[in-house]
């Protein structure tokens, strides 16, 4: 008469688990009575799983390809939010300045905005305007070399209606300005809602992203700097009655945060931008 032994899991009412060994003989299972939990669902295992290693290699396998498709993913999702950046060959917008930072008066500013591919950028106003140029083109730049970096998927996480899938940007390069990039991506319209920066020259910049009339471009209508006020770069002048703070003053600066609103109106995309706007 044939033998085949398995191992037969009981799960018990209170989500504890047993294992017990059966030996099967002609259809039926047999086993000490000892060591049958009372009220327990049973399903049989194969006895293969007591030598586990042999499914090792496999699980190596499927994990690698896992990770792989997981990275080449996100590799497919940043360059669909590049070629998306990459329609607005050039655009020149009005932009209203508001400036929330502790230790800084200024009344909210109008300002120009001009842009052209590949890194043309430039800003335009009466007043002095603290415009992050993070926050315009260093997506675009990053995103332009695939070999500079590592994207690795994170997770999702909801933004406003929006399902975002973040991704973490990890340059390849010491040389780099770039430390880490985060970014949070609506898949659906191939934008990014959220960005993390953090840079050896301006600390982490985190930026968020309102679209409206220009996301046919991926340009925004809304965005929301948030900066480290020690770290981030201002205007000298700016700068100048910083440092006519208190000790006490400079103390409650280290921590500080500080925000930037900015809101566009009046894009003219694709509209042609002549080299002479930006050698002014």
């Amino acid at each position: 008469m044939r033998t085949k032994n398995t191992i037969q899991r009981f799960l018990t009412p209170f989500g504890m688990t047993t294992f017990v060994f059966m030996e099967e003989r002609g259809g039926r299972s047999e086993a000490p009575a000892s060591s049958l939990p009372r009220s327990c669902k049973t399903s049989v295992i194969p006895n293969e799983v007591r030598n586990p290693g042999k499914y090792l290699f496999t699980f190596l396998i499927l994990f690698s390809i896992s990770s792989l498709y997981a990275q080449n993913n996100a590799n497919a999702i940043l360059r669909s939010v590049y070629n998306k950046l990459q329609k607005a060959k050039d655009y020149s917008v009005q932009a209203n300045v508001k400036i929330d930072m502790p230790f800084i008066r200024m009344l909210p500013i109008d300002a120009k905005i001009y842009f052209k591919q590949k890194d043309k950028f430039k800003v335009e106003s009466q007043s002095i305007a603290i415009v992050p140029r993070q926050g315009f083109d260093q997506a675009s730049k990053i995103l332009a070399d695939t070999n500079s970096y590592t994207a690795v998927m994170q997770g999702t996480e909801k933004i406003g209606g929006s399902m975002a899938t973040i991704i973490n940007v990890i340059p390849l390069s010491d040389t780099s300005d770039l430390v880490l990039g985060k970014l949070w991506i609506d898949v659906l319209q191939n934008v990014i809602l959220k960005s993390q920066l953090t840079t050896k020259s301006n600390g982490t910049i985190m930026t968020e992203f309102t679209y409206g009339t220009q996301t046919e471009y991926g340009l925004p209508d809304k965005m929301i700097f948030s900066v480290d006020i020690k770290k981030f770069k201002l205007p000298k002048s700016v700068t100048a009655d910083m440092n006519n703070a208190s000790p006490k003053d400079e103390k409650e600066k280290e921590n500080k945060k500080g925000k930037i609103f900015i809101t566009l109106t009046k894009y003219q995309v694709n509209k042609g931008v002549p080299d002479s706007v930006f050698k002014k």
